[in-house]
C-alpha cells in the first residue's frame, strides 16, 4: 500500500482542470496506454503570453492523476520560459512528496509540459519526439531519457532509475546497460552504492508482473496460436493465478487444456515466475467475439 500525502489524495479524489482546453495554443501528449500511463496536456495563453488556462487528461494511477492536476495549477500565470523551468522535483514537492516507486508520474508531467510548449513554438506542426536510442524495450525508454533522470535527480542505482522512468522494470534485460550509464555519469558515487542485482519475479511490483505476463503472452505464446488460427486473451491476474481466454480455433480445440498447461503456463513460469498457474476463463467457448490484445 502506497503512503500518499493529504495533498496527493486531494488532487486524486478532486482533480483540478480535467479535460481539454478549447482551441488550445499548445498540446503535449506523452506516455503510452500499453505501458500503463499516458497524459495529454493542453494550455491557452493570454494576450501577455502567460498561461491563462491549462487542462489535462490522463490514464494512470492516483499519482499520475495527482501530478497532472497539480501541474496545471502550478503553470497558470507563468510565461512559457518560466513554465519549462518546472522540474519533476518541483511537481513532487508541490504535492508534499511522492512514493519513490511513483516518481515516474512527476517525470511524465514534466515531459507533457515540455511537449506542449514545443508544440506551440512550432506553430502546432511539431509533436513531441523522444530523442536517443531505445534502451528499455519493455517501456520504450531511450538513453537520453535515462541520462536526464539520472542527472536531474542524482540517481545512483538501477532501482532508482526504474522508479523515475520505468526503465529496467520489465524483463530486466537492460539493467546492465543502465548500470553502465549510472557509472559513466556518477563515477565513484555510483560505485559507492550497493550493487544492483537483476530483478527476480518475487520482487516485481504488481504493475511490473502484469507487464511481463502480457509481454510473455504476446511474444512467446500468441505467435504459435495464431499460426494455427487461434488466439489468446489475458483476462485477469489474481495473485499468482493468471486467467486467460482462448479465441478462434483454440476456443473449440480439444487440446485447449493441454495448451494452457503445457504451453501458456510453462512459458509464464519460465519468463515470469515459477509460482504462476493458469486457469481458463468461463467465456472461452464463446465464439461471438474475438478480442486481440497486442
Amino acid at each position: 500500500m502506497w503512503e500518499y500525502t493529504d495533498k496527493v489524495r486531494d488532487h486524486f479524489f478532486n482533480p483540478h482542470n480535467v479535460g481539454e482546453v478549447e482551441d488550445p495554443d499548445g498540446v503535449g501528449e506523452v506516455g503510452s496506454l500499453a505501458c500503463g500511463d499516458a497524459l495529454k496536456l493542453t494550455f491557452k495563453l493570454d494576450e501577455n503570453g502567460r498561461i491563462m488556462d491549462a487542462k489535462f487528461k490522463t490514464f494512470g494511477c492516483a499519482s499520475a492523476i495527482a501530478t497532472s492536476s497539480v501541474l496545471t495549477e502550478m503553470i497558470k500565470g507563468l510565461t512559457l520560459d518560466e513554465a519549462v523551468k518546472v522540474t519533476n522535483k518541483d511537481i513532487a514537492e508541490c504535492l508534499g512528496g511522492l512514493p519513490e516507486q511513483k516518481m515516474h508520474c512527476s517525470v511524465m508531467g514534466r515531459e507533457a509540459l515540455e511537449a506542449a510548449v514545443e508544440n506551440y513554438r512550432s506553430g502546432g506542426k511539431k509533436k513531441h519526439q523522444i530523442e536517443g536510442e531505445v534502451v528499455c524495450t519493455c517501456f520504450g525508454v531511450t538513453n537520453k531519457e535515462i541520462e536526464r533522470v539520472i542527472r536531474e535527480n542524482d540517481l545512483t542505482t538501477v532501482d532508482e532509475v526504474t522508479n523515475y522512468c520505468k526503465a529496467g522494470g520489465g524483463c530486466g534485460g537492460c539493467q546492465g546497460a543502465i548500470e553502465k550509464m549510472i557509472e559513466t555519469i556518477q563515477g565513484d558515487k555510483a560505485k559507492a552504492e550497493p550493487v544492483s542485482v537483476p530483478r527476480r519475479a518475487g520482487r516485481l511490483t504488481n504493475i511490473q508482473k502484469m507487464q511481463l505476463i502480457q509481454q510473455t503472452i504476446n511474444e512467446q505464446v500468441r505467435p504459435a496460436l495464431r499460426a494455427h488460427g487461434g488466439n489468446i486473451e489475458l483476462i485477469d491476474i489474481e495473485g499468482n493465478k493468471v486467467i486467460v481466454a482462448f479465441r478462434g480455433m483454440c476456443a473449440q480445440c480439444q487440446l485447449a487444456e493441454h495448451t494452457m498447461k503445457e504451453v501458456v503456463e510453462v512459458k509464464l513460469r519460465e519468463f515470469v515466475s515459477e509460482e504462476l498457474f493458469v486457469e481458463e476463463h468461463a467465456d472461452s467457448t464463446d465464439q461471438s467475439h474475438e478480442h486481440i490484445k497486442e
